[in-house]
């Protein structure tokens, strides 16, 4: 999974850890906001009631915050993919050999390549870091 914490995601897990009782190692950067990646069934957990928890998280830290299941494997890339980019939709994903390739619609495309790369770049890393494969938009 993922390879590296810096400082500065390791305060983000400290203080997420702290409000909402959920301990987690997965956090990530993704368009401006910060995803925590936690088990499945602890997401009501760590959202908590009427999202006080990501309210209070969001307040402090002023950025969007996302909390998406954590994928058990390889066979999780899709949902997982899905997640991160919500609510930009493509239209398939594929793995082949050591690369995962997404197919997506031409303004859907747009949305996840972003301006200069940003959010396509910051998706490399992720699905490098996450399923140590290749990352492609078609």
């Amino acid at each position: 999974m993922v390879n590296t914490i810096d400082m500065q995601d390791m305060r983000y897990l400290n203080l997420f850890g702290k409000i909402t009782r959920v301990n987690t190692r997965f956090c990530f950067k993704y368009n401006e906001a910060i995803v925590f990646c936690v088990p499945k069934p602890l997401i009501p957990r760590a959202i908590g009631g009427r999202g006080r928890n990501i309210k209070q998280i969001s307040e402090i830290l002023r950025k969007r915050i996302k909390i998406i299941p954590s994928p058990r494997g390889i066979q999780d890339v899709k949902g997982f993919i899905g997640a991160i980019v919500k609510p930009v939709t493509f239209q398939d994903l594929e793995i082949k050999d050591n690369e995962v390739i997404l197919t997506a619609g031409r303004q859907s495309k747009a949305a996840l390549i972003g301006r200069n790369k940003r959010r396509f770049l910051e998706m490399q890393k992720i699905v490098k870091d996450y399923f140590g494969k290749e990352f492609r938009i078609i």
